[in-house]
């Protein structure tokens, strides 16, 4: 595929691949931190602690990520012009799925930070699973194209 990429798509596809490895892992990693900051005691040195661990994760990893998949992102969608091919629609409804339990994520720490614990950590445990039963059609629908 040419496109206005020319020779740098698979450059471009292979970044795009990296920046959502590294947004996966980081999706999964925020609601363990959350887990083990929840069982600190609020206003521990620990629980201080785990503010500033789930602090770095956000602003060097998740935040960076998320804008690199969605630049790439576009960037090969515009360039394989398939705005309006159903796969890729689909895709883009979940990826606003995953783009807003970033969200989510963003706004728990916040409130785990202020001391705020508003869910159980066993929800913390299923909302975990999130991003992996979103990622799982993504990846067919981007490799399989079925519609």
């Amino acid at each position: 595929m040419i496109g206005f990429l020319g020779n740098a798509y698979l450059w471009v596809v292979a970044a795009h691949v990296i920046f959502v490895i590294f947004l996966m892992a980081s999706l999964f990693m925020m609601p363990r931190f959350f887990i083990y900051h929840q069982e600190a005691e609020v206003g521990s040195a620990e629980a201080a602690r785990w503010v500033d661990r789930e602090s770095k994760l956000r602003r060097i990893i998740m935040n960076p990520s998320i804008c690199m998949v969605w630049i790439l992102g576009l960037m090969l969608a515009a360039n394989g012009d398939f705005w309006l091919q159903g796969w890729f629609l689909a895709k883009l409804a979940l990826v606003t799925l995953l783009s807003a339990y970033h969200g989510w994520l963003v706004g728990y720490a916040k409130a785990l930070a202020r001391g705020e614990q508003r869910m159980s950590g066993k929800k913390l445990r299923l909302f975990n699973e999130i991003p992996g039963l979103i990622v799982i059609p993504v990846v067919l629908l981007v490799f399989a194209k079925p519609f």
